[in-house]
């Protein structure tokens, strides 16, 4: 919203239209006269409020509407939380889908690529720690950072275009590892193929597997602070549904990539398959990033007052993390654990299962043929490589097919609560009762009663179990790129109900202190007498500062890094345990009956088993005060009462907010229209 202050107004319940107010703008010194709603409206470069909320990535706004024409006057309008269309929202996660492009290189490829350089399963293990070490480090750091960013074309967008440069460099130099050492090394007379350089060659490309790891952690610890930050607080779950799907797709043209023989069609990109991935990622990141950084409009950081005065230094760092672990939401306490518990599950399938199918398919050709020379072994495991990425591929249509069409089947339960709280704010419950009488469409008949996004979820995880379990028994590769094509719908619930269920939480309390302090400001607080201060920060943009200081209230960027603790922590313990099984059960490259990646994937089942009991534990309805539930439900409200006096006792959420948000999220996705 612009900084200067709207004019103060108020809603008649009968009529539900804004009046203005006593006080004037001629009452008041000329540095803070109040805008009118034309020039709020001018101010987004827009003629009237009306052409805003027909813009094309707004969905068209109807009588009843309670987020887009129902408000309580002009100057309430905040455009960051009108309806959008699915054009907006899927602008807005595209970049997400480059970075899992970049993932799927790794995630593929990296494995093979390591053991072709000459690295053991043991060590690979142990290299493969930089990705959740980085996720435990980089990204509460990069949230921390992005949360205190007062640049004025946004908070996130200077992480996301920064660590996408790193990212597209790590990618180059990794694939081009051999070919700089060698060539390097070869100006001082080194023989290429001695053991020294090969040597040189695995630790260069170890480190920048932990350069490549930390970058892509800071391009996605900024794109998820992104989505919730522009996401409408009452389309969060729509929104990370939309990321979930790209991410799928995301996943199909990295695996597509992978397993059709690039050098035969995009050999300029280079020589082998590793470096032809590794360039088509890099295009596909930055791509899709300038495409959500230059077409989405962040708000202002400017306006939200000076950032908070952190103390520097690494111990700090960590102590403000442990504070704000503790005084994390219960809803989010309980995400992070199930997150725990399954990621130690998810990591050694993501990361071995191309080299699982891999075994099973060069197993028969080991038996056949024992002796192979290290080229012919070369020759062997790259087609395998290739069979186990067409596995991955399998994997990665099953979780894109889940993304599309599952939500159509689930109701929209963390869309469905009310923005409340706020006198006189736009983001009330007054407009849902109309909603009741709109027309319904035939996407509302395909919801299953009672099937809820946590029991998805929950089913998802056991299903995980079952096919891990299976791993170990499973000797033809087809039977094995079932079982990974299965636990698909497990990754597709994985990608979208936990991101779903912490934004709401996030985006539905930033809503409430934005709606609560434009309240206080229209409400002719004696701080707005007070001039700016000559940082460009009024005296009353510091009292709110220091009040949201004193309620010790985390941002967007530090609650999701701790999230993401809460799924990288895991993968290290996977990771180290991964390493001492293989060192047990592995047998050297190119002998038959190497069953140890199996054994692996059945234990992580047994963990995401355990992350199913959990699940139950997550609130399945969401919770609005009582008087909300009643103002909900007969739509009608005293203007002028406090919400201070009223009680805070909760319900379950009313039915008629849960058609509200039904209806909200099919006209969103109900076609191409908008």
């Amino acid at each position: 919203m612009p900084s200067s202050i709207a004019d103060s107004s108020e809603c008649d319940p009968r009529s539900g239209q804004g009046r203005t107010t006593s006080g004037s703008n001629a009452s008041r010194p000329s540095s803070l006269r109040l805008k009118d709603s034309s020039d709020t409206a001018r101010e987004y470069g827009h003629g009237d409020v009306r052409d805003t909320e027909q813009s094309p990535l707004i969905s068209p706004a109807r009588e009843g509407d309670g987020f887009v024409e129902n408000q309580t006057s002009l100057e309430n309008f905040d455009e960051f939380q009108a309806t959008k269309s699915v054009w907006y929202l899927i602008l807005l996660t595209i970049s997400i889908g480059g970075l899992q492009i970049a993932w799927s290189v790794e995630l593929s490829n990296g494995s093979p690529y390591l053991l072709s350089l000459g690295l053991s399963k043991s060590l690979m293990a142990l290299v493969w720690i930089a990705g959740p070490l980085s996720g435990t480090l980089v990204q509460p750091y990069v949230g921390m950072l992005s949360d205190n960013c007062r640049i004025r074309w946004g908070k996130r967008k200077p992480f996301m275009l920064g660590g996408t440069a790193a990212t597209v460099a790590s990618l180059l130099f990794l694939a081009w590892t051999k070919e700089i050492v060698g060539c390097f090394l070869g100006l001082f007379g080194a023989d290429r193929d001695s053991e020294g350089v090969k040597v040189t060659i695995i630790v260069v490309a170890v480190v920048w597997v932990y350069i490549l790891d930390f970058a892509i952690n800071t391009v996605q610890a900024a794109i998820r602070a992104f989505i919730v930050d522009c996401a409408p607080a009452h389309q969060q779950e729509a929104a990370n549904s939309m990321a979930s799907r790209i991410v799928g797709f995301g996943n199909i043209v990295g695996y597509v990539a992978g397993y059709v023989k690039l050098p035969k069609y995009v050999g300029f990109l280079g020589d082998t398959q590793f470096k032809d991935l590794c360039a088509i990622a890099s295009i596909a990141l930055t791509s899709t990033v300038l495409l959500s950084c230059l077409l989405i409009r962040e708000r202002d950081p400017r306006l939200e007052g000076p950032p908070a005065r952190d103390r520097a230094g690494v111990l700090a760092f960590f102590a403000k993390i442990f504070k704000s672990i503790k005084r994390l939401p219960p809803q989010i306490k309980n995400v992070c654990l199930v997150q725990f518990c399954a990621w130690i599950g998810f990591f050694p399938m993501l990361f071995y299962t191309s080299s699982y199918i891999g075994e099973i398919y060069a197993e028969p050709y080991l038996e056949e043929n024992p002796h192979m020379t290290p080229d012919e072994l070369d020759k062997l495991y790259e087609q395998a490589t290739r069979i186990g990425t067409f596995a991955l591929l399998i994997f990665a249509i099953t979780s894109l097919a889940t993304n599309v069409f599952l939500p159509f089947f689930i109701a929209p339960t963390y869309d469905s609560q009310p923005v409340t709280n706020v006198e006189g704010s736009a983001l009330g419950p007054a407009g849902l009762k109309k909603y009741e009488d709109e027309e319904k469409t035939w996407l509302h008949h395909l919801i299953i009663p009672g099937f809820t996004l946590r029991r998805a979820w929950m089913f998802s995880q056991i299903l995980f179990f079952f096919a891990m379990s299976c791993t170990v028994i499973a000797r033809s590769v087809e039977f094995a790129t079932v079982l990974i094509g299965l636990v698909g719908i497990t990754w597709a619930l994985t990608l979208w109900a936990p991101w779903a269920i912490i934004s709401a939480e996030i985006s539905r309390r930033d809503a409430r202190l934005r709606a609560q302090k434009k309240h206080n400001a229209s409400s002719g607080d004696a701080a707005l007498r007070n001039s700016p201060s000559l940082d460009g920060y009024s005296d009353q943009d510091q009292g709110v500062d220091a009040q949201e200081e004193k309620e010790e209230v985390d941002q967007a960027g530090v609650i999701l890094g701790i999230h993401n603790m809460a799924i990288a922590a895991p993968q290290i313990i996977a990771t180290v345990a991964s390493s001492i099984l293989f060192r047990i059960f592995q047998k050297p490259r190119g002998t038959p009956g190497d069953h140890s990646i199996a054994i692996v994937m059945a234990l992580g089942g047994v963990a995401v088993l355990i992350s199913a009991w959990f699940i139950h534990r997550i609130r399945e309805e969401p919770l609005v005060p009582e008087d909300d539930i009643s103002v909900a439900e007969e739509g009608e409200s005293d203007a002028g009462h406090s919400v201070h006096s009223r009680s805070r006792s909760y319900e379950q959420l009313p039915r008629v907010s849960l058609e509200r948000a039904n209806l909200v999220r099919n006209t969103s996705f109900g076609g191409a229209e908008y």
